[in-house]
């Protein structure tokens, strides 16, 4: 079976892609998280995660016509130029200090981030590129433990974005992030043959669950929208905590 997984897990991992699929079609985030956290608690996910950033660069091409006139390219240029300077340090550090120390600290500071944007706030001043390029950094280094999304995410969501916006660009940003990682994943010998039939598997769910969530973020209002985000952030930093403490 493929991954040497069983016919009980392949059908729990592919109703948890189907469920993170969605959440990517309406946030623009979480779908690596979501997987990851998922699937860690019945096999080892790092086989899988050099499929779950080919299962993103596929959703962006699902995705590219609704999102096409929402992305913000200097955001996502400053928080790629980050990312990229991160990148080659990052698998080095997650060996040193450890993959559950890493997604330990990460996911502290994400929730408590969450709960601070509960309160409504927001950053009313502008952030200048330079910042953005300062949070690809740390998205670059979190990335080799598979949740570079996050801090971005949080990010993002403590400013005053347009919903279409926030949700382009972290699209395009995430997508970005995976093409710079994969090679480095192959390098270490992540990727196989399996790699491409799992993402080949995914496709339908990917498929589905990118048109589900799309139809209900183009019903949704900016105020429930921001309130979906800020509560995707909050589970996925639990999840992180429960994992690494566990």
């Amino acid at each position: 079976m493929l991954f040497d997984l069983g016919l009980g897990q392949l059908g729990a991992l592919s109703i948890a892609l189907l469920f993170a699929a969605y959440v990517r079609g309406y946030s623009g985030f979480g779908f690596s998280a979501i997987f990851i956290a998922f699937a860690a608690l019945i096999t080892n996910p790092l086989p899988l995660i050099p499929v779950v950033f080919s299962c993103e660069i596929i959703m962006t091409a699902l995705q590219a016509r609704g999102i096409r006139g929402h992305i913000d390219w200097r955001r996502v240029g400053a928080l790629l130029l980050g990312a990229a300077l991160a990148l080659p340090f990052a698998i080095s550090v997650i060996l040193s200090v450890g993959d559950q120390t890493a997604r330990l600290a990460v996911s502290a500071i994400v929730f408590t981030m969450s709960l601070i944007l509960l309160t409504g706030w927001t950053i009313q001043r502008t952030i200048p590129l330079a910042g953005f390029t300062g949070v690809g950094v740390i998205s670059g280094m979190c990335n080799a433990a598979g949740i570079g999304g996050l801090p971005v995410a949080a990010f993002l969501t403590a400013q005053p974005i347009a919903a279409p916006v926030f949700r382009a660009t972290m699209i395009v940003y995430l997508t970005g992030l995976d093409l710079i990682t994969m090679p480095w994943m192959w390098h270490g010998g992540l990727i196989t043959v399996e790699t491409g039939i799992g993402a080949l598997c995914a496709m339908p769910f990917l498929g589905l669950g990118i048109w589900l969530g799309s139809r209900k973020f183009n019903s949704t209002s900016p105020q429930g929208f921001r309130k979906f985000a800020i509560a995707i952030l909050l589970i996925l930093s639990m999840l992180g905590l429960l994992r690494a403490l566990l």
